[in-house]
């Protein structure tokens, strides 16, 4: 990291360092959201809305695989920021050395069982009828490029660690807009239909993957390791494991949810509630870009002035964060509560498809002006380095609440029980983490400032 970057991290104005480290991330994740919109939209007209269904089934077993990288990387990234500011660059460059090796070695493991046991995989996460065939294609095809998607979300998450924001943008944006070319080219012209868009996906992390491997060489990084930097040191590995089980658990609960909701749905609706859920996943992704951008570029600021003791601006970022987001979220409440119709048709003219999902799209975005807080809050705990209350918030909206009501809210209202139990699971682990967050910043960061 250069003197100026350090500098800013210390010394900016918050709200424009906030600014500066939010918006190429949120473009980034933008980008990347509209990649995976635009492409569901591509295969459900090109293909047709089945194919929506089978690419819903094989993503959370191809992502659970990816987040390993990113676990990895933030993990490693929140000891990196906190090395950087406490000026123990050795630590920063061990620590990226062993984050490399891990996602290698950890990846391919889980690329190799998951091959050998694909039969059984895709039908457990809800590829069963008329969706097996296609999400197999699908699967088996998109596994080849997984270990390239988890080095590059490790490697991602280690440039925004040392400032350099737009080059993580950019990142971003490139598996996206090649993932788009390369649809047209495989399902529209080529005509390889399920096998094309597979290919599209896994060409486009590849091509990720060079981008950042070439950002890691060039001048641009100060990250130099040599190689005994990836020689696995226990005590770092400890501390990456325990602050990226955050994320990781993070996505086994996204993954374990889709597995449910994939078969629940299938049981009250077969596969146009699954297409419906599909085309709602992919609204989440994309409508909250700007907060996902927003906690990203919070992260780095955080732990860079908390590991340099700087705790009046840790107060002042996790505020202007909140404020700053849940602002943007009342805006994407606005939009997606006053025309889910509209956004439904664009993904797909299948009748049955638009008559079910504008009721889930109100329901599953009827409390998103508050997750803000559940977010920034959750981040706050990774960014300094305590992994057991940063777990236990990021686990709390899915695993403890959400879950439990997809079983129990359905015994009364049916399908639209599922639907019901995403905005009752978002008030009630953004309760717990203001509560949780309030305590740590009005008793302890308080009493050491």
């Amino acid at each position: 990291m250069n003197p100026s970057t350090s500098n800013s991290f210390s010394s900016e104005s918050i709200g424009k360092l906030l600014i500066k480290q939010a918006l190429p991330a949120s473009i980034g994740i933008l980008v990347m959201s509209l990649n995976i919109l635009i492409d569901t939209i591509f295969v459900g007209h090109w293909i047709g809305s089945q194919a929506i269904a089978a690419i819903n089934v094989v993503l959370p077993v191809s992502f659970f695989i990816a987040a390993l990288g990113m676990a990895i990387g933030i993990g490693g990234s929140s000891i990196i920021s906190r090395a950087l500011g406490a000026n123990d660059k050795s630590k920063a460059l061990l620590t990226f050395g062993n984050q490399v090796n891990m996602t290698i070695i950890l990846t391919l493991i889980l690329v190799f069982f998951g091959l050998n046991f694909i039969d059984n995989i895709i039908p457990v996460f809800g590829g069963r009828g008329t969706i097996f065939e296609p999400a197999k294609i699908y699967y088996r095809i998109v596994l080849y490029g997984v270990p390239f998607l988890a080095l590059s979300m490790m490697g991602n998450t280690v440039i925004r660690a040392e400032g350099k924001p737009k080059f993580a943008m950019y990142a971003m944006m490139i598996p996206s807009v090649t993932n788009l070319l390369f649809d047209y080219i495989f399902i529209n012209i080529m005509d390889l239909g399920m096998m094309g868009a597979a290919w599209a996906t896994t060409g486009s992390y590849i091509l990720c993957f060079i981008f950042i491997f070439w950002f890691f060489i060039s001048d641009n990084s100060e990250m130099k390791v040599l190689i005994h930097h990836f020689k696995l040191k226990k005590s770092i590995v400890y501390q990456i494991s325990s602050l990226g089980s955050v994320t990781l658990s993070r996505q086994a609960v996204v993954s374990i949810t889709y597995l449910l909701m994939n078969n629940i749905l299938f049981d009250f609706g077969g596969e146009t509630s699954i297409t419906s859920y599909a085309i709602v996943s992919r609204m989440l992704m994309f409508a909250l870009f700007p907060i996902f951008g927003i906690t990203q570029g919070f992260i780095p600021i955080a732990g860079y002035n908390y590991g340099a003791k700087n705790y009046y601006r840790v107060k002042q970022i996790i505020r202007i964060s909140i404020i700053y987001a849940m602002i943007i979220a009342f805006f994407v409440f606005v939009l997606l509560i006053g025309f889910p119709e509209l956004i439904t048709r664009i993904f797909t003219t299948d009748p049955l498809v638009i008559e079910k999902t504008p009721t889930a799209m109100r329901w599953v975005f009827a409390a998103t002006p508050i997750i803000a807080i559940q977010l920034i809050g959750a981040a706050y705990f990774q960014a300094i380095g305590k992994a057991t209350p940063a777990l236990l918030l990021t686990l709390s909206r899915q695993g403890f609440f959400f879950i439990p009501l997809i079983f129990i809210l359905p015994l009364w209202y049916g399908e639209l029980g599922v639907w019901i139990a995403f905005p009752v699971s978002d008030v009630l682990s953004t309760s717990l983490t203001a509560y949780v967050l309030y305590r740590e910043v009005s008793v302890k960061l308080i009493s050491i400032t």
